[in-house]
């Protein structure tokens, strides 16, 4: 009988990891089906582009599978149970069960709502396709003049608050941070920051946290009251329950507990990979969620499982940070180099050559997306047999 693999989410970790799955292992003695709810890639990272009324190609899935031996199931998961190794998915045929040897979650992250009153029913995320749709529906509405508000200081409230100010100069846009704008930045970096959004004319609230959300407004600490037609909610992510309600260990945020190899402390069937793994860097600290977390779990995570399942020495990669890319509009950028303990060096890259690189990044992660199988070797590995298939030492 073939070792079942499932994987759960077609995001940018768990696509990844299929088509490395995929391409490493033996079909002879493997059986790789990637579960997800919607039947394309979402480029996560563009997705305030697409809120703004841009237009962007989607892959489908179907298309970015054909030909590699991955079976593609689109069905929502509702349920693991890591007890009898099944995954409760439902879809358009109904409800079902998957059975698995070996299964990598990878089912991402949505937005955190912080139980702030009024965001659930007036504000809106890009955080996922439907979201984002929903917001650019509302914004393609709104006429000169309209204000728009960006809840959140971190990578997505300042790429969505500088995107939408340079695509829409027609609208009034601010962005509300409990601290100083691009206070975790160098100083020149910073500079860059504000002068990127003073050309842009987009009015900062600096330390100003956020604790309703009405239609019209949004109301500060403070009693503040701040004008928005469209509050954008980007204050953070949080992952789903079910990791937790399935009996896995999980962290407080939700996420799962896992070893240095991405494998489930509680639950060795089970790995984690991207904004869903609870883990830890080299600088000893929790990996921010974040797409490059995503490459750095989704690639130990299937190191991992081929080591494991082909009775290998499991290697183990880089978990550390070089810099944040955050982008600024489409023709500007900041590069921010990092230490080990991800504070800001005084280096950094801004302007046209930030943003073309920043470009670059998000072209080379969407067509390894879209080739998952690409420099297939001509032979792949067969799984070993017997008890030590899962007992192998990991490497220092």
């Amino acid at each position: 009988m073939k070792h079942r693999i499932v994987v759960l989410g077609a995001g940018y970790a768990g696509a990844f990891a299929a088509g490395n799955l995929a391409r490493r292992l033996s079909p002879a003695d493997t059986e790789i089906t990637v579960v997800n709810a919607a039947p394309d890639f979402v480029e996560r990272m563009r997705l305030h582009q697409l809120a703004i009324g841009q237009d962007l190609a989607f892959r489908k899935l179907a298309d970015v599978f054909a030909g590699t031996g991955v079976r593609l199931c689109l069905a929502r998961v509702t349920g693991v149970d890591p007890e009898r190794r099944t995954v409760a998915v439902t879809g358009e045929d109904g409800d079902g069960e998957l059975a698995y040897d070996t299964l990598l979650y990878a089912l991402g992250s949505s937005v955190a709502h912080h139980d702030v009153p009024g965001v659930a029913e007036y504000a809106f995320d890009v955080t996922g396709l439907s979201s984002a749709l929903r917001l650019r529906e509302r914004l393609a509405g709104l006429g000169e003049g309209g204000t728009v508000l960006v809840v959140g200081e971190g990578l997505t409230g300042i790429e969505t608050a500088t995107e939408f100010a340079e695509s829409r100069p027609d609208l009034s846009v601010a962005l509300a941070a409990r601290v100083e704008l691009g206070a975790w930045l160098s100083p020149k970096a910073r500079r860059h920051l504000r002068q990127a959004f003073d050309r842009l004319g987009i009015t900062v609230h600096e330390h100003t946290g956020i604790e309703a959300v009405e239609p019209t407004r949004a109301i500060a600490a403070d009693g503040t009251s701040i004008p928005a037609d469209v509050t954008v909610w980007s204050a953070g992510f949080a992952v789903h329950p079910i990791a937790a309600a399935s009996g896995l260990e999980v962290a407080e945020t939700g996420q799962i507990v896992v070893d240095r190899t991405m494998r489930s402390v509680s639950h060795p069937d089970v790995y984690a990979a991207g904004d869903c793994a609870y883990a830890i860097g080299e600088n000893g600290r929790p990996l921010p969620m974040s797409c490059a977390s995503a490459g750095f779990t989704n690639m130990q995570a299937t190191a991992a499982i081929i080591a494991r399942l082909t009775g290998s020495e499991v290697p183990t990669t880089g978990l550390k940070y070089y810099g944040n890319h955050i982008s600024l509009g489409r023709r500007d950028a900041i590069f921010q180099m990092v230490d080990g303990d991800v504070r800001s060096k005084s280096w950094y890259l801004g302007g046209r050559t930030a943003a073309r690189l920043k470009s670059g990044v998000l072209k080379g992660a969407g067509w390894s997306i879209a080739h998952p199988t690409f420099g297939m070797p001509k032979r792949k590995r067969r799984l070993a047999t017997g008890p030590d298939r899962v007992g192998v030492r990991v490497a220092a």
